[in-house]
């Protein structure tokens, strides 16, 4: 097998892990407090680096219900607040009912902590 032959072979079966990963709608994100404050809720302190995309998902609060126990055992809340690791999870729109009125608000759900986040990936986030 030539060297061109096994790199193409290799970019095809990386490429084809991705979409494997990709498959079960499960992505990385890096969350954060945006530094953003307001006096009514619904409020969008919080926003969400999509590592694939490069998108920030503005205005997302996290559910980390669905995280494995020893994973909510480590000071999340500092974490999540600062931008200091990625999620692995999905971006939902959920309801959420503020002074009477009903919001689709995006929800971050997380499934897991990936790893820490890098201070490249902390740009948009005002506590770093």
């Amino acid at each position: 097998m030539t060297k061109s032959v096994a790199r193409a072979l290799l970019i095809a079966v990386f490429c084809l892990s991705a979409a494997e990963a990709r498959a079960d709608g499960q992505g990385s994100y890096m969350p954060c407090d945006n530094g953003l404050r307001c006096v009514m809720a619904p409020c969008p302190s919080s926003s969400a680096l999509d590592l694939a995309s490069g998108r920030i998902i503005k205005g997302v609060s996290i559910d980390i219900d669905g995280l494995p126990q020893q994973d909510k055992a480590l000071d999340l809340s500092d974490k999540l607040y600062a931008g200091k690791v990625v999620i692995t999870g999905t971006i939902e729109n959920r309801p959420h009912t503020f002074n009477g009125k009903q919001y689709s608000l995006p929800t971050l759900v997380a499934t897991g902590i990936e790893r820490a986040a890098k201070d490249s990936e902390r740009g948009h986030c005002s506590a770093r």
